[in-house]
């Protein structure tokens, strides 16, 4: 099958060397940063000419997502490739980070691991299966803002729907099948302010702040002995950051620490919540002087498909018949759109190449596993869609 395949897929290798050279980084993460528009151009060409009939999404000015779909005859079931355009800065990569690099097997730049190379396999698998007759729709959802505010997936999924994704961040070729998600807090102490002299008047909101903060570091000891969720372990969290105070000579009045909850299926928002309200309704029991405001900000829900799931088994058997051996399902720490797909009714995992440096100084990806990702892209949505 390996050697077939070979045979008749594009070289995605030649098609990484494009999407390399064009930049991508995301204006949410460095203000008057390209963008996606100009690989949005490039992505949406491409796939026209192998026959895609393409839409392209722009709810946001200059933050386009490209939709490809090449329609089935019916009565099939349809997969969607989701993979983000965008990439993280250029400052400080060592080298020409828009020049793609081919070293020892490896191609080095911008992008390659995080993810454009998962792009690359996505687009020829799908140019290949789309080839053949097939009766279920094969999508492509190649979406804008996924390294901010996943802004991109989230107008796709207003607009198409599919009976499975596959999302090709880069996994090392293991089938990825649950992964974290994660709810912000912002927790506000309040003080009173005065002048430094006087210890009558004033209330120090900072100091109250680290009372709370020695509760969190209880917490997140206890989170990490607690029961583990069977893929994933345990949940974490920690403080992030923590603003307070005008001047050396004065009672600050207000403080505000702002933390970070990892959670895996079973945990959300409201029950993070009722963690931290235990930690602080004891304190403020002890100290009549203790006053705070708590509000949650952005969630993301958790990630979790079944092991024996259908997209699960198809990809794991052409991941078989390519490389001569089981693959390896596991869950990861970092969240991803594929959570957004499952909430939308979707369930996928994660799947990708092997490689490393992702937002680092040097990022790369090997060629052969690139190669091996495309072959098994190709043959789970033949086997999936046909």
């Amino acid at each position: 099958m390996t050697e077939t395949l070979c045979g008749v897929l594009e070289d995605p290798v030649a098609l990484l060397k494009h999407l390399v050279r064009i930049n991508s980084v995301n204006p949410g993460l460095v203000p008057g940063a390209a963008g996606e528009t100009a690989l949005a151009d490039f992505t949406a060409t491409w796939l026209e000419k192998r026959g895609f009939i393409v839409t392209r999404l722009e709810a946001v000015s200059g933050r386009p997502s490209i939709v490809a779909v090449a329609a089935g005859t019916g009565g099939g079931k349809s997969l969607m490739f989701n993979g983000h355009l965008d990439t993280v800065t250029l400052a400080g990569y060592d080298g020409d980070p828009l020049e793609p690099r081919l070293e020892d097997g490896r191609m080095y730049g911008r992008g390659t691991f995080d993810m454009k190379a998962g792009i690359a396999a996505m687009m020829v698998a799908a140019a290949h299966a789309a080839a053949s007759p097939h009766a279920g729709d094969i999508i492509l959802a190649l979406v804008a803002d996924e390294e901010f505010g996943s802004a991109g997936t989230e107008e796709v999924l207003r607009h198409f729907r599919a009976d499975a994704t596959i999302v090709s961040e880069p996994t090392h070729e293991d089938i990825v099948i649950a992964h974290r998600g994660f709810v912000w807090f912002n927790v506000t102490f309040h003080g009173y302010a005065a002048h430094g002299s006087r210890p009558d008047l004033g209330i120090d909101a900072i100091a109250k702040a680290g009372r709370f903060l020695t509760g969190l570091e209880e917490l997140s000891h206890g989170l990490l002995r607690g029961p583990a969720h069977a893929v994933l372990g345990t949940g974490s969290i920690h403080a992030s950051l923590i603003r307070g105070g005008e001047e050396l000579s004065s009672y600050p009045a207000a403080c505000t620490v702002s933390l970070e909850r990892r959670t895996v299926p079973g945990e959300n928002a409201a029950t993070a919540e009722a963690e931290l309200r235990h930690i602080i309704d004891a304190i403020a029991a002890s100290d009549p002087d203790f006053s705070y405001t708590l509000a949650a900000g952005l969630e993301r829900q958790a990630f979790e498909v079944p092991s024996d799931s259908l997209i699960v088994r198809a990809v794991a058997a052409a991941a078989g018949a390519v490389t001569g051996q089981a693959a390896t399902l596991r869950g990861e720490a970092f969240w991803t759109d594929a959570a957004l797909m499952l909430e939308a009714g979707i369930p996928g995992l994660l799947f990708g190449v092997d490689g490393g440096g992702a937002h680092a100084a040097t990022e790369w990806v090997d060629l052969a596993s690139l190669k091996r990702v495309s072959q098994i892209l190709a043959a789970t949505a033949t086997d999936f869609c046909h």
